[in-house]
């Protein structure tokens, strides 16, 4: 069997990707394992004199103009967090919809939509929202497990409505439109939002909750508005400048960052000068392992390259078959099981240069399917045993990841059920940004 396997890599000169395996079954990090397995496959081939191709690719993969956005991203959202917005974002929402049945479920589904357009990161929002909310479920005898599993699903929309981490870094791997992708994440996000308050509502209906709260009035409606209309600005400078084609991802992202500083120090006055070193470092600390990252991801797309991976995959997948309808649907099965076991960011890297030829091959939209396939491995964060999502609200629930997983099922169909949905409803995705004039199918 060995040998069989043995002579299959050797065959297809796919040396590193066995390194790769191996490595990571041994818990190397991964940015460490995308430099050693093309590495060590370079020197099995005799290839030593790419070894300065790698370590250019691996520098060079970091210079990057669209990239500069990840860092601006990440410092804007740590300004909303330390600046107060979540709470004034929950307050609002609770106002608009507190009094349906298990209504500080829906605020959280609510919040999360709402703090999506500013951080842009699923464990911020979770981490977030669940030192709010969990608390005040339990409190309120909501089902065990039912709050942090709320919490999980409603988290995972951050990478999805933008801004995204994960979306610039495909955009940078395949060369798609940044502002494309933006676009094309905000209805899936809403759609993906609405099915899960419709599992909250059927759960409503059929569990033991505690008594809706009364309708809030107009004037408590209007003050928890005002609170919250200045915070609300970060997603509009970021969508309105970006889709409205006035600033490049990379320029809204630090206009944002600075009116976010701007909010927390002089309007909600919760961010003190002396907490800017601490901010500025976290940020910097967090934007420097997303960057290595990153430049080690070309290196390593470049060795994929060189060994013609992605025509022998393509060749593969299309002797299954050239049904692009039935290509996508293996793909989503594919992705989904990978996004149990590996987190959303290094798989993009890794997976994203294989299997975009493939599926722009049979005449899939490359931007129809990057935005599936990120919100495909961002649906892995809430799948165990590799589901960060859940670890930090097990943290925050003192439940285990069994529980809070049985809670969640429901919610993990309703999003899965969404992501085949836009599969094969492409213009759920591409409407928006042709629309707009963003892009062009």
């Amino acid at each position: 069997m060995f040998k069989s396997i043995y002579a299959t890599i050797a065959g297809l000169k796919m040396f590193y990707l066995a390194f790769f395996l191996f490595f990571l079954a041994f818990g190397v990090p991964i940015v460490y394992v995308m430099l050693l397995a093309p590495g060590i496959d370079l020197a099995m081939h005799g290839q030593t004199r790419f070894f300065a191709m790698l370590i250019q690719r691996w520098v060079s993969g970091i210079d990057s103009f669209p990239l500069m956005a990840l860092p601006f991203f990440i410092l804007a959202g740590d300004f909303m967090s330390a600046g107060g917005v979540t709470i004034r974002m929950v307050r609002f929402a609770e106002s608009l919809i507190g009094h349906l049945r298990a209504g500080l479920a829906h605020v959280c589904v609510l919040a999360s939509v709402m703090l999506a357009g500013g951080s842009g990161s699923a464990v911020a929002d979770a981490s977030a929202l669940g030192s709010m909310l969990i608390p005040a479920m339990n409190k309120l005898k909501y089902p065990a497990g039912f709050s942090a599993a709320v919490v999980s699903a409603a988290g995972i929309l951050a990478p999805i409505i933008p801004p995204s981490g994960l979306m610039i870094m495909y955009a940078f791997i395949q060369n798609v439109s940044v502002a494309a992708m933006f676009a094309g994440g905000i209805i899936p996000g809403l759609l993906m939002a609405g099915a899960m308050m419709a599992v909250i509502a059927l759960k409503a209906r059929t569990g033991i909750f505690p008594p809706p709260k009364p309708r809030a009035p107009l004037t408590e409606v209007w003050a928890s508005f005002r609170q919250a209309i200045l915070p609300m600005g970060t997603p509009i400078i970021l969508l309105g400048g970006i889709l409205g084609g006035i600033m490049t991802p990379t320029e809204a992202a630090g206009i944002a960052a600075a009116y976010a500083l701007l909010l927390g120090l002089f309007y909600t006055k919760e961010i003190k000068f002396a907490d800017l070193p601490r901010l500025f470092s976290g940020a910097a600390f967090a934007s420097a392992k997303i960057l290595l990252l990153v430049g080690a991801a070309v290196a390593f797309a470049s060795v994929v390259s060189l060994r013609q991976t992605p025509q022998m995959m393509g060749a593969f997948l299309v002797s299954i078959t050239d049904d692009p309808l039935l290509l996508f649907f293996i793909i989503n099965l594919f992705l989904l099981g990978v996004g149990c076991i590996m987190d959303a960011g290094p798989t993009i890297l890794i997976l994203a240069p294989i299997l975009a030829p493939v599926m722009t091959s049979v005449g899939v939209d490359p931007v129809h399917f990057a935005v599936v396939m990120v919100i495909n491995l961002t649906i892995g964060l809430i799948t165990p045993p590799m589901g960060l999502v859940l670890f930090v609200t097990a943290g925050i629930s003192r439940l285990g990841i069994d529980v809070i997983t049985r809670n969640i099922i429901g919610l993990f169909l309703a999003n899965v059920g969404v992501v085949f949905l836009i599969t094969y409803f492409p213009q759920l995705v591409l409407w928006l940004p042709t629309v707009t004039g963003i892009y062009t199918p």
